[in-house]
């Protein structure tokens, strides 16, 4: 699991600056699919091969009584409460405040890495701004210009040093082994996500509050069924928390960000009653983002008045709703009288099987010609764009390369079209797939 690093401190002292430094990215993402645009304040990022999730919070004012400051507050707790290591960041310019005195005072309590930095200090003639925050009694202090970039390295140097190498990602391999299936639930609060755990898994499972300042770690649960091994990765939904984060959802999305590095299948939960919202889009745009196999499972189905048509009208709202998730499976249960649970573990395993297909390579050019064929790329420079030649060279998600004359000629809707005939004719209906377009090379030109 990758670390959780929060940046936190008073409103405008630079921690949004710092987050998209370090995500090296900007904080509104789009996703090329309709309907799966949306903001974050977290990212995943990496520093010498160190890879973490960064999360940005709001101004954090510990002692205001402004409804705004208040709500602010309790959102950065949570994300104290979450984060496996904290940068608190002040301003050089302002100097040090009661309000950052407060902060550190609370911050002393927290068991986990606690990195202080003073930020604006955006050269030489600054730093003599820095003397006065000594007057916390903490060592080190890192000075940092977030804007220009100035300390960032040692900061980050410092912050980053517990934090394992990552492997290459090429250096996955399959082993031949039947592997478990490794399953996260997630969604919203309150939409059912620790009662349909709790049924999957045939009894209730340990329930830990955790305590502000309390590191959690992941504990996952393997289980059997029908003879095939799974693994329920662990969620939000599995441990009680406080009146904190069940009110603020957005937090859910961080928590949702954490667990979906982790498995291959998501069941994505949508309370039946309620209906996709604003904050289930998110998440489900989050699982399309992260490549893994998705089914949307709609709780509560019992609490629903119902006709003859009841269920096709709901699947028609749910795929306008989330247009950029066509592909996945749908399920209705209801994980209070276990109904239709079941069904749950014929849709996981017809998608793993999905997820983990191969298609012989003679198989893939035969049928991507025939694609082509039917509907030739676009022309590029008054030449033929033509593919010429096709692999799979991963699962999980199942990822196609093309070589081509130009790739940045292929346009997205291209691109759409192949998928869709892939997923058509080779079996991939119901899982993402990733397509990647590279120039051919120069032996594969000759022929």
């Amino acid at each position: 699991m990758k670390p959780l690093i929060a940046i936190i401190g008073r409103p405008n002292v630079g921690k949004s600056t710092l987050f998209n430094r370090l995500s090296e990215r900007k904080k509104a993402i789009a996703i090329d699919q309709p309907g799966a645009t949306r903001d974050r304040n977290y990212a995943e990022a990496s520093w010498n091969g160190r890879a973490f999730t960064v999360v940005d919070t709001g101004g954090f004012e510990p002692i205001s009584t402004e409804k705004i400051f208040m709500q602010m507050r309790e959102q950065t707790r949570l994300a104290m409460e979450q984060a496996d290591i904290i940068i608190f960041l002040m301003d050089g310019r302002d100097g040090l405040t009661p309000s950052d005195e407060e902060i550190v005072r609370q911050l002393r309590s927290y068991r986990k890495p606690v990195y202080y930095a003073v930020n604006k200090i955006d050269g030489p003639r600054h730093d003599e701004n820095v003397f006065d925050f000594y007057r916390i009694g903490i060592e080190p202090i890192y000075t940092i210009s977030a804007e220009h970039g100035r300390g960032v390295d040692e900061l980050m140097d410092a912050v980053t040093a517990s934090i394992p190498e990552s492997p290459p990602p090429d250096e996955e391999a399959d082993t031949g082994e039947e592997e478990p299936i490794r399953i996260a639930v997630v969604g919203r609060p309150n939409v059912g996500k620790s009662s349909l755990v709790n049924k999957i898994l045939g009894y209730e499972r340990t329930i830990v509050n955790p305590l502000p300042g309390t590191t959690r770690d992941a504990i996952d649960t393997p289980f059997e069924r029908g003879g095939r091994r799974y693994v329920l990765v662990d969620t939000a939904g599995i441990r009680r928390k406080s009146r904190i984060s069940q009110n603020l959802e957005k937090y859910s999305v961080i928590e949702a960000f954490r667990t979906l590095d982790r498995c291959n299948v998501a069941l994505v939960l949508i309370d039946a009653e309620e209906g996709v919202t604003e904050q289930d889009a998110k998440i489900a745009g989050l699982a399309l983002e992260k490549r893994v196999a998705c089914i949307l499972v709609v709780n509560k189905w019992d609490l629903v008045e119902k006709d003859n048509s009841t269920v096709g009208v709901y699947v028609n709202k749910l795929r306008d709703e989330l247009k950029f998730l066509q592909f996945a499976p749908i399920a209705f249960v209801s994980a209070l009288t276990g109904q239709r649970v079941g069904r749950i573990f014929e849709l996981i395993d017809g998608v793993w099987a999905e997820f983990t297909k191969r298609v012989p390579t003679a198989e893939l050019n035969a049928q991507v010609e025939r694609y082509v064929s039917e509907n030739p790329a676009p022309m590029y420079r008054n030449r033929p764009n033509k593919i010429v030649y096709a692999t799979q060279p991963r699962v999980k998600p199942p990822t196609f390369v093309f070589f081509v004359r130009e790739p940045k000629a292929i346009h997205f809707s291209y691109e759409r079209y192949l998928a869709n005939r892939i997923r058509e004719g080779l079996g991939f209906e119901s899982v993402p797939i990733r397509l990647i377009f590279r120039k051919r090379h120069r032996d594969k030109e000759k022929k």
